[in-house]
C-alpha cells in the first residue's frame, strides 16, 4: 500500500536530487578538464602512452569504419533519390540537391557518427572502464607508482573522439560523392555548377559551426560515457549509469539546437 511521504521529507528528498544532479554534471566536468589536460602535455605522449593511445584508437575505429560508411552510402543514396523526385515533382529541382547536403552532411551524419559510436565504442568502454575499478585494477596501477587516467582512462576518451571525427568525416566525403552521382552521374559534367553549390552551402559560418559541432559531439560521447566508469557510485551505480546516458543524449541535442540556430537564424 503506497503512503505519501511527509511533508518534512519533500525538501531534503529535492535537495539531494539537486545535490545529485550537480555532483554528477561537476564530475563531467571536472573528467573532461583533466582528459584535456593530459591531452595537451608531452608527457602523455611516452613510447607507452603513444602505444597505448594507437592500440585503442584502432581498436575503437577500424571495426566500425567500412560498416558505417557503407551505411552511410546507403543512406545517402536513398535520401538524395528520395529528396530529387520529390523537388522534381514540384518543380523544385534546382534546390533539391542543395537541400541533400544541408540535411545529410551538415546535420544527419555527423550526429549518426556520434551516436554509433558512443553505441559501439564510448559506452562499452565507460563499462570496461568500471569493471577494472570494482575489480581493484586501477588502486593497483596507482599503488605501483602508473597514472590510472592516463593509462586507462585518456586512451579511451581520446579512440571514441577520434573515432567519432574520422567517421563523421569520411561519412560525409561519401554522402557527397552519392549525392553528386545520384543526380549528375559518374561523368564530370555537373562538377563546377555542385561545386559551386558546395562552395555556396559550406560558407566560412557554416563551415566553423560544422567544425565545432563534430568536435563538441565528440567530446560528449566520449567523456559523458566514462564518469560513471571512473567514479564509485555505490549501490546507486545503476542509476547513475542511465542517468549518464541521459546526460550524453542532452548535451548531444543541446549541441544540435545550438549549430541550427547558428546555421538558420
Amino acid at each position: 500500500m503506497w503512503l505519501p511521504q511527509p511533508v518534512h521529507a519533500l525538501p531534503e528528498r529535492l535537495a539531494q536530487l539537486i545535490w545529485g544532479w550537480a555532483l554528477a554534471w561537476w564530475r563531467i566536468v571536472y573528467l573532461g578538464a583533466v582528459v584535456l589536460v593530459l591531452v595537451l602535455s608531452p608527457s602523455s605522449y611516452s613510447r607507452v602512452g603513444r602505444h597505448l593511445l594507437a592500440r585503442r584508437m584502432y581498436l575503437d575505429t577500424l571495426p566500425i569504419l567500412l560498416g558505417f560508411t557503407a551505411l552511410a552510402a546507403l543512406l545517402s543514396l536513398i535520401i538524395t533519390r528520395i529528396v530529387v523526385v520529390t523537388a522534381l515533382s514540384y518543380g523544385l529541382s534546382r534546390y533539391a540537391l542543395e537541400m541533400v547536403i544541408r540535411v545529410l552532411v551538415l546535420e544527419l551524419i555527423p550526429l549518426t557518427a556520434a551516436m554509433f559510436v558512443a553505441m559501439r565504442c564510448a559506452i562499452p568502454s565507460g563499462a570496461q572502464l568500471a569493471q577494472l575499478r570494482r575489480s581493484g585494477r586501477l588502486v593497483v596501477l596507482e599503488r605501483t607508482g602508473a597514472d590510472p587516467v592516463r593509462m586507462e582512462l585518456l586512451p579511451r576518451v581520446v579512440a571514441a573522439g577520434f573515432a567519432s571525427v574520422t567517421l563523421a568525416a569520411l561519412s560525409c566525403v561519401v554522402a557527397l560523392a552519392m549525392a553528386y552521382f545520384s543526380v549528375f552521374g559518374l561523368g564530370t559534367a555537373g562538377l563546377v555548377s555542385f561545386t559551386r553549390m558546395f562552395g555556396h552551402v559550406f560558407s566560412p559560418e557554416v563551415t566553423l559551426v560544422f567544425v565545432l559541432k563534430t568536435v563538441f559531439f565528440s567530446l560528449a560521447i566520449a567523456v559523458i560515457p566514462m564518469t560513471a566508469g571512473m567514479y564509485d557510485l555505490g549501490a546507486s551505480e545503476r542509476r547513475s549509469e542511465l542517468g549518464g546516458l541521459a546526460r550524453m543524449f542532452a548535451v548531444l541535442l543541446l549541441i544540435e539546437l545550438v549549430s541550427l540556430v547558428g546555421n538558420y537564424y
